[in-house]
């Protein structure tokens, strides 16, 4: 039997550092269409929900082809509400799936690749979690803390730090983009990341997260030359 996936794509009405992001046009479409059109494109995911408080993000989800089963409860869709919050929730509207899959809107320039290629290693290695994650542009072994008196302390403590790059280990970080979890391993953690989270690596062109005007900008250079 083919295990039953649910897709969440998260997208609230509030946004501080660009108003009403989610809809923001973006390559001709809004922000959200991107994530909805590779979703749905997966071989591997049942459903793709889109999880709101929002009449008009509810709106361009459904003409996207974006299912909204409910409409997420106001209390849900604060600045402080924990995003886990908001995919138990959906989980406990969406009975009777076996996995879930976590997309953030936020994050446009993933494909059906990314998601699908996510899902198939997560599956093979059997695991019961697994996020993606990006080469990272500067390493921590070079990054410090600066105290009270403007001197500087060594974030990583180590012996001897490596003073060429190519000396340096590799170093990953969370973009944001897929989350993937066993629906009642998540239940029981309430967090995708717990020691045996497994790493999907994806091409740092693909894991742009949206927070500011200049990733905006960037996406829409990226997608004006690279449209996929």
């Amino acid at each position: 039997m083919n295990p039953k996936i649910l897709a969440i794509i998260p997208a609230r009405g509030g946004s501080k550092g660009i108003p009403r992001k989610n809809i923001r046009q973006l390559a001709g479409k809004p922000l959200l269409a991107w994530t909805i059109k590779e979703a749905k494109k997966s071989k591997y995911i049942t459903s793709t929900i889109l999880s709101s408080e929002d009449p008009e993000i509810i709106n361009v989800a459904k003409q996207y082809g974006c299912e909204v089963p409910f409409i997420r409860p106001l209390e849900l869709a604060q600045d402080e509400t924990p995003g886990i919050d908001t995919v138990l929730h959906a989980i406990k509207n969406c009975p009777s799936f076996d996995y879930v899959v976590l997309l953030q809107p936020t994050s446009p320039l993933r494909t059906v690749e990314d998601i699908d290629e996510c899902i198939k290693y997560f599956m093979e290695q059997k695991a019961d979690f697994c996020v993606s994650v990006s080469e990272t542009d500067k390493s921590p072994y070079w990054m410090y803390k600066i105290d009270k008196n403007g001197k500087m302390e060594s974030l990583i403590k180590s012996e001897k730090i490596p003073t060429r790059r190519q000396d340096l280990h590799k170093t990953y970080s969370l973009n944001g983009a897929i989350y993937v979890a066993k629906i009642n391993k998540l239940i029981d953690s309430k967090s995708f990341l717990t020691p045996s989270t497994l790493a999907y690596i994806m091409k740092k062109e693909h894991s742009i997260d949206i927070d500011n005007e200049l990733d905006l900008k960037l996406c829409e250079w990226y997608l004006d030359e690279y449209s996929h």
